[in-house]
């Protein structure tokens, strides 16, 4: 694909870059990546470049808020534009100010401290898509947070590890929790949260499964397992990807 003509390009990001795929079977999405610096914001002018028409609440935010709205829809429209063609935009749900796909699309957008990505995927292909990234958290900072994150049976699973894994496991399924709300509240359309799922099982090759506690709809009940897919990369970002299929 052609680099971006500077016209299309906010000025606080970079070009965006193919995001490799997690795992083999999720060749089908297109995932790309960028970097961004809140310190180059001119979002007026930034979101004119885009196409975008942001929302009052990222209007008056801090330029790091907006530095990451615009680097995210700008890795969602490249990969729109990698699959379809098209180079739309995303619009917003009036629920939750989430990212609002065009017909036939489903993707996420994650961020984190100057790095954005995204993911699409076909609706005809995809349930839903959850990407989520986090930094390692440290051990200490792991340990008190264990409690909101996992369940009794993930914190009893914790027991044999030491403090590093453990503190992988905790940010692991910090993520992965958040990967899957992110896959399925478009579809069910009401909260879940950290202790409504619990993760039953990692592959230190990349894979987790998951499975909700709760029931969410009739699609989506108690006792549904899902499977997802992560990689550490070489600046200690842990990126989870959970990608439901019809």
């Amino acid at each position: 694909m052609p680099a971006l003509p500077i016209t299309d390009l906010p000025g606080c990001c970079t070009p965006p870059e193919p995001l490799p795929p997690l795992a083999g079977e999720l060749g089908a999405l297109a995932l790309r990546q960028c970097r961004f610096d809140p310190a180059q914001v001119s979002f007026e002018r930034d979101a004119l470049r885009l196409g975008v028409l942001p929302p009052d609440n990222i209007r008056r935010a801090v330029a790091k808020r907006q530095a990451e709205y615009l680097a995210g829809r700008l890795c969602a429209r490249e990969a729109l534009r990698q699959l379809g063609g098209t180079a739309a935009v995303p619009g917003h749900r009036t629920t939750d100010r989430g990212p609002a796909w065009p017909s036939g699309w489903v993707g996420a957008i994650t961020h984190s401290h100057g790095w954005a990505a995204a993911a699409v995927g076909k609706a005809g292909d995809y349930l839903g898509l959850g990407l989520d990234v986090e930094t390692l958290l440290e051990p200490d900072k792991a340990q008190r947070l264990a409690e909101q994150i996992l369940t009794p049976t993930e914190r009893e699973r914790l027991q044999p590890l030491d403090d590093r894994q453990q503190a992988f496991a905790i940010t692991l399924a910090f993520s992965a929790k958040e990967s899957l709300f992110k896959a399925l509240h478009p579809q069910v359309g009401q909260m879940f949260f950290f202790q409504d799922a619990e993760i039953l099982a990692m592959d230190p090759g990349g894979s987790f499964d998951l499975r909700l506690l709760i029931k969410l709809s009739p699609r989506w009940s108690a006792g549904t397992a899902l499977r997802g897919h992560f990689r550490l990369d070489e600046e200690d970002r842990l990126l989870t990807l959970v990608a439901p299929r019809h």
